[in-house]
């Protein structure tokens, strides 16, 4: 019981790697993704349920969360008309977020990414974005939407970092711990 959350975030990693194998935006690539989704709610919804919160936890949660961006980013590339300046904004975003990670590696020799109610107003963003790809006509829209919000978790993650004397997992925001 202890371990139930981890291995409902290893699950989502496994899930994850199975988007490769379906159409892109299938009913089968829908399913899977819902799939990820829902346990990424339920792992740590479990794990404060039964009080089995640990760093290993909240590792393999950052980690499943990381591995399915970059799955369906690399899925969905093909698919979205990204104009050059998009992509040189999600690059830039990307080498924040590299520097973060970088940064709470040399300073606390971890990994660890912050669950920032920005970073979790990013993940929800990312996560409707792909069934919004279906309904909404412009992508490009959508992209400059999702490029803001992840600009601004991103920033606030990074002067978190930046200003931290210990690694705050579950650091709410900048403005409050």
């Amino acid at each position: 019981m202890k371990s139930i959350a981890n291995y409902i975030s290893i699950g989502r990693i496994f899930f994850a790697f199975t988007l490769v194998l379906v159409e892109p935006l299938s009913i089968a690539f829908f399913i899977i993704y819902f799939v990820c989704g829902i346990s990424d709610i339920f792992d740590g919804y479990i794990a404060r349920k039964t009080d089995t919160i640990s760093k290993l936890g909240g590792k393999l949660d950052s980690v499943a969360d990381l591995i399915m961006v970059m799955i369906v980013m690399i899925i969905i590339y093909p698919i979205i008309n990204l104009t050059v300046q998009i992509i040189i904004w999600v690059v830039i975003i990307g080498i924040i977020r590299a520097i973060s990670m970088i940064m709470v590696f040399v300073k606390y020799k971890t990994f660890g990414m912050l669950h920032t109610y920005s970073n979790k107003i990013t993940g929800l963003i990312l996560f409707i974005f792909p069934p919004l790809l279906v309904f909404v006509q412009s992508d490009i829209l959508l992209m400059y939407i999702l490029c803001v919000v992840s600009s601004i978790s991103a920033i606030e993650e990074f002067f978190i970092h930046l200003s931290s004397k210990e690694l705050e997992i579950n650091r709410k925001s900048i403005f409050v711990k």
